[in-house]
């Protein structure tokens, strides 16, 4: 079993940056891929991004390339979200997921998640 604990979320005024962490326990963490996803109140979990689990291969939403980041450290069982040039309407809860093989931006293809984390941009 995998347990996954996000961190880092906050509030942060439009433009600005955040860079949001997730924790995994277990032993399996170098064997899974890892995603990010994001809910808004009353809407569905949207895919953010996700990363292999060797890091060699990332991908993004088309609303977050170029602004967004995801890597990890393997050494560390910890996957990072590095977000910029922040839009109020990412306003979000955040969620960490894993799975061993996983179709990266189905949330339903992933085993493990974490509580989430929230993001809040506003002035």
């Amino acid at each position: 079993q995998v347990q996954l604990v996000e961190s880092g979320g906050r509030l942060v005024q439009p433009g600005g940056s955040l860079r949001l962490s997730c924790v995994a326990s277990g032993r399996t963490f170098s064997s899974l891929m890892m995603g990010w996803f994001r809910q808004a109140p009353g809407k569905e979990r949207d895919f953010v991004a996700a990363i292999s689990d060797n890091g060699e291969s990332a991908f993004y939403a088309d609303s977050v390339t170029g602004r967004f980041r995801i890597s990890r450290d393997n050494t560390k069982n910890t996957v990072y979200l590095q977000m910029n040039s922040l839009k109020p309407e990412e306003t979000a809860v955040y969620y960490c997921a894993g799975d061993r093989a996983p179709t990266y931006a189905v949330s339903t293809s992933y085993a493990y998640w974490g509580r989430g984390t929230q993001v809040t941009v506003s002035s």
